[in-house]
């Protein structure tokens, strides 16, 4: 049997999510649906890196599956997107160890969110957050830097969450920068929780609104609670960008 990992972009505006579910069109259904086709009717499970909700984007979605098929690394990105809807493109596909696993084997995720400060443009009504109102983008980076390190997140994390253990988590890396009339958050860590990317961009939102003041943030993570941080920033606007394993470089 062979392992494959693929790494895969999509267009979240008309998905439900990317996990298979009852009711609504789902990214893992599309990739399960062509690889029935490819391996002439066997059921392929696909199993990802994490799930995406609906209306999420995704640059760097991985996946992993088993295949009995020898196929060669540059035809599997061929056969694949040659049955992929046009809001999936698989961007590489190559043959991995039998021991990788797209899920418990990640070291790092990272995601942007991209929200939109100038006059409502209709064509980017699903990839941004349009807020159309100046920013204090100072505030809101040095927000950021409060985010950094190990930090118990329960705050940041939506009540409905199925998240039995800690919610500590690492954040490696956050930034909030303007290009244009664009503000990008960028954010690189461990793991995430359950809408944690959307609650702090939604808290650090206020920040730039001045209704809070960057030092809040601290005040926030040690409250423990999902009351005190700000809105769920909507979907449109987040993008699942990469994701590292250890020794990224290999591959057979």
């Amino acid at each position: 049997m062979n392992r494959i990992r693929a790494v895969i972009s999509y267009d979240g505006t008309n998905f439900s999510g990317y996990q298979i579910q009852p009711n609504g069109r789902t990214v893992q259904e599309e990739i399960e649906k062509a690889l029935v086709k490819i391996h002439k009717g066997l059921v392929v499970r696909v199993v990802a890196s994490g799930r995406t909700d609906a209306k999420v984007h995704a640059k760097g979605q991985v996946v992993h599956f088993d295949s009995h098929l020898n196929i060669p690394n540059e035809n599997w990105k061929r056969a694949l997107n040659a049955l992929m809807p046009e809001d999936i493109y698989v961007k590489e596909a190559f043959l991995v160890d039998q021991q990788f696993h797209a899920r418990f084997d990640v070291v790092e995720k990272e995601y942007r969110y991209i929200i939109h400060t100038a006059e409502k443009d209709i064509f980017l009504r699903n990839y941004v957050y349009a807020i159309h109102e100046s920013l204090n983008i100072q505030a809101m980076s040095d927000a950021c830097q409060y985010v950094v390190g190990e930090h118990d997140f329960t705050s940041f994390c939506a009540a409905n969450t199925n998240v039995k253990g800690d919610k500590i988590r690492t954040i490696y890396h956050a930034t909030c920068t303007e290009v244009g009339d664009k503000v990008t958050f960028t954010f690189k860590g461990s793991g995430f929780l359950y809408n944690m990317v959307r609650i702090l961009v939604g808290t650090m939102i206020e920040v730039g609104r001045e209704k809070l003041s960057p030092q809040d943030m601290v005040n926030i993570i040690e409250a423990k609670d999902r009351k005190k941080a700000g809105k769920t920033a909507p979907p449109q606007g987040l993008y699942l960008w990469n994701v590292v394993y250890p020794n990224d470089k290999d591959s057979i």
